[in-house]
Protein backbone atom coordinates (compact mmCIF):
# COMPACT_ATOMS: atom_id res chain seq x y z
CA UNK A 1 0.00 0.00 0.00
CA UNK A 2 2.83 1.92 0.81
CA UNK A 3 3.94 2.36 -3.15
CA UNK A 4 0.56 2.33 -4.29
CA UNK A 5 0.08 5.93 -1.71
CA UNK A 6 3.59 7.22 -3.17
CA UNK A 7 2.86 6.34 -6.90
CA UNK A 8 -0.67 8.02 -6.45
CA UNK A 9 0.07 11.25 -5.13
CA UNK A 10 2.86 11.35 -7.90
CA UNK A 11 0.32 11.54 -9.96
CA UNK A 12 -1.57 14.34 -8.56
CA UNK A 13 -3.89 12.09 -6.87
CA UNK A 14 -5.63 13.14 -3.39
CA UNK A 15 -5.28 10.57 -0.84
CA UNK A 16 -8.06 11.59 1.67
CA UNK A 17 -7.55 8.80 4.07
CA UNK A 18 -5.96 5.29 4.47
CA UNK A 19 -7.68 2.68 6.75
CA UNK A 20 -5.49 -0.06 8.00
CA UNK A 21 -8.60 -2.57 9.09
CA UNK A 22 -6.09 -5.50 10.89
CA UNK A 23 -5.60 -1.96 13.53
CA UNK A 24 -9.48 -1.53 13.95
CA UNK A 25 -9.36 -5.63 14.50
CA UNK A 26 -6.68 -5.25 17.38
CA UNK A 27 -8.44 -3.06 19.19
CA UNK A 28 -11.64 -5.67 19.83
CA UNK A 29 -9.50 -8.12 20.66
CA UNK A 30 -9.41 -9.61 16.99
CA UNK A 31 -6.55 -10.91 14.20
CA UNK A 32 -6.95 -9.74 10.67
CA UNK A 33 -3.97 -10.49 7.84
CA UNK A 34 -3.13 -6.90 7.06
CA UNK A 35 -5.88 -5.77 5.24
CA UNK A 36 -5.73 -1.64 4.32
CA UNK A 37 -7.94 0.54 1.85
CA UNK A 38 -6.74 3.34 0.60
CA UNK A 39 -9.24 5.94 -0.54
CA UNK A 40 -8.12 8.55 -3.19
CA UNK A 41 -8.97 10.75 -6.37
CA UNK A 42 -9.25 14.48 -7.68
CA UNK A 43 -12.31 16.36 -8.62
CA UNK A 44 -10.98 16.55 -12.46
CA UNK A 45 -11.45 13.03 -12.48
CA UNK A 46 -14.96 12.58 -10.02
CA UNK A 47 -16.77 15.26 -11.44
CA UNK A 48 -17.10 14.31 -14.83
CA UNK A 49 -18.18 11.02 -13.81
CA UNK A 50 -20.96 12.50 -11.41
CA UNK A 51 -22.07 14.65 -13.90
CA UNK A 52 -22.70 11.35 -15.70
CA UNK A 53 -24.68 10.12 -12.82
CA UNK A 54 -24.19 11.63 -9.75
CA UNK A 55 -25.31 8.21 -7.66
CA UNK A 56 -21.96 7.10 -8.53
CA UNK A 57 -20.83 9.91 -5.69
CA UNK A 58 -21.52 6.81 -3.27
CA UNK A 59 -18.68 4.86 -5.02
CA UNK A 60 -16.01 7.76 -5.07
CA UNK A 61 -13.98 8.76 -4.06
CA UNK A 62 -12.11 5.07 -5.28
CA UNK A 63 -10.71 3.03 -3.42
CA UNK A 64 -8.28 0.42 -3.05
CA UNK A 65 -7.64 -2.37 -1.15
CA UNK A 66 -4.60 -4.23 -0.18
CA UNK A 67 -4.27 -7.70 1.85
CA UNK A 68 -2.20 -10.70 3.07
CA UNK A 69 -3.47 -13.51 2.36
CA UNK A 70 -3.13 -16.97 4.50
CA UNK A 71 -0.10 -17.94 2.44
CA UNK A 72 1.53 -14.08 2.87
CA UNK A 73 0.93 -13.68 -0.50
CA UNK A 74 0.22 -9.87 -0.94
CA UNK A 75 -2.97 -8.74 -3.25
CA UNK A 76 -4.52 -5.42 -4.55
CA UNK A 77 -8.21 -5.09 -5.98
CA UNK A 78 -10.33 -1.92 -7.04
CA UNK A 79 -13.52 -1.28 -8.23
CA UNK A 80 -12.68 -0.30 -12.01
CA UNK A 81 -14.22 3.14 -13.12
CA UNK A 82 -15.60 1.13 -16.42
CA UNK A 83 -17.35 -0.95 -14.05
CA UNK A 84 -18.57 1.56 -11.70
CA UNK A 85 -20.38 3.91 -14.36
CA UNK A 86 -22.22 0.70 -15.81
CA UNK A 87 -23.20 -0.15 -12.31
CA UNK A 88 -24.79 3.62 -12.15
CA UNK A 89 -25.87 3.52 -15.80
CA UNK A 90 -23.83 5.66 -17.46
CA UNK A 91 -22.21 3.29 -19.43
CA UNK A 92 -21.05 6.27 -22.45
CA UNK A 93 -19.68 8.12 -19.41
CA UNK A 94 -16.55 10.65 -21.15
CA UNK A 95 -13.16 10.14 -19.93
CA UNK A 96 -13.88 6.76 -18.12
CA UNK A 97 -11.32 5.04 -20.26
CA UNK A 98 -8.28 7.35 -19.15
CA UNK A 99 -9.31 6.66 -15.60
CA UNK A 100 -9.33 3.29 -15.60
CA UNK A 101 -6.04 3.03 -17.88
CA UNK A 102 -4.36 5.46 -15.16
CA UNK A 103 -5.53 3.38 -12.35
CA UNK A 104 -4.48 -0.36 -14.08
CA UNK A 105 -1.39 1.45 -14.67
CA UNK A 106 -0.78 2.61 -11.02
CA UNK A 107 -1.75 -0.83 -10.16
CA UNK A 108 0.71 -2.62 -12.69
CA UNK A 109 3.46 -0.15 -11.67
CA UNK A 110 3.06 -0.97 -7.87
CA UNK A 111 2.56 -4.75 -8.26
CA UNK A 112 5.62 -6.04 -10.38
Amino acid sequence: MDRFEALAKERDLIVFARIDHAAGAAKVDKQLRHTEVLTFGNPKGGTPLMECSQTIGIDLPLKALVWEDASSQVWLAYNDPAYLVRRHGAPNCPGVDNMSQALAGISAAVTE
